[in-house]
């Protein structure tokens, strides 16, 4: 159809471009997640964090942290150690958050049954933010997003505000939120891969019913055809029996007027 030409077109666009992200490339602990859902013709993926704790160095805009305005003083997708923190911290001349963010993974869907079926294993697996945008051009966009993130103020104007146990100590917090977001993108991997699995073998059998339909009409028309023919043959038949019946066996008797 026009409109999967279409989405195959947005698909090819998008994978081709170059990747503008601050790293470059997909993160690692996303890097499954991406290339099963980029292998199915109903998806692809349009940007990805796998999940990271990072300092930032910048102005506050109520409790919403501006990155564009700011200096990214340390990024990690992996755990971190409380020593890289405080070394960060002596680069900071304003106001320093430490946040920990979640997966984030945002993916454009062929149609909204497919967005669907990816919302309900993102919610499934513990991605409970997840929402589906369905834009005026039809674009159905699907954004994976949690609730278990963290971001507390540790400077300001470049004054460290808490001490260094705290910060040992929200490192455990943010490391534990790691590993649990680890394991919620595990969940989403494999509970992606049964659904999808799961809709294949579906589709395969609606197809394979929607075939045997075809083939048991078309074969079903193909017995009642000779039947109706051969019905036609023996009604023809008979008829032309009736008829010589009737020239061969006809008897006629004929009385004179005055008998």
């Amino acid at each position: 159809t026009d409109r999967a030409a279409e989405f195959g077109r947005w698909k090819a666009q998008c994978l081709g471009r170059a990747d503008l992200s601050r790293k470059g490339s997909v993160d690692e602990g996303a890097a499954g997640l991406v290339q099963l859902l980029n292998g199915r013709e109903q998806y692809f993926t349009t940007s990805s964090c796998a999940g990271r704790i990072v300092l930032l160095d910048g102005g506050i805009n109520g409790f919403e942290v501006q990155k564009q305005n700011c200096c990214w003083l340390l990024v990690t997708h992996k755990p971190c150690v409380k020593d890289d923190v405080i070394a960060a911290l002596k680069k900071a001349n304003g106001d320093a958050i430490l946040k920990f963010e979640p997966l984030v993974l945002h993916v454009q869907c062929r149609q909204l049954q497919d967005a669907q079926i990816l919302h309900s294993v993102a919610i499934d697996s513990g991605f409970r933010n997840s929402g589906i945008t369905v834009g005026k051009r039809g674009k159905t966009m699907l954004a994976v997003r949690s609730t278990h993130g963290l971001e507390v103020p540790l400077s300001h104007k470049g004054k460290l505000m808490v001490t260094e146990e705290y910060i040992d100590f929200l490192l455990k917090i943010a490391n534990q939120k790691m590993e649990e977001n680890k394991k919620r993108i595990e969940r989403f991997y494999n509970c992606l891969q049964h659904a999808l699995e799961k809709e294949t073998i579906t589709n395969s059998h609606a197809k394979e019913k929607i075939k045997d339909k075809n083939n048991s009409s078309y074969t079903h028309k193909k017995k009642r055809n000779p039947e109706a023919a051969c019905g036609k043959c023996i009604t023809e038949e008979n008829a032309k029996e009736c008829e010589n019946d009737d020239d061969l066996g006809m008897s006629v008797t004929i009385f004179p007027e005055d008998y």
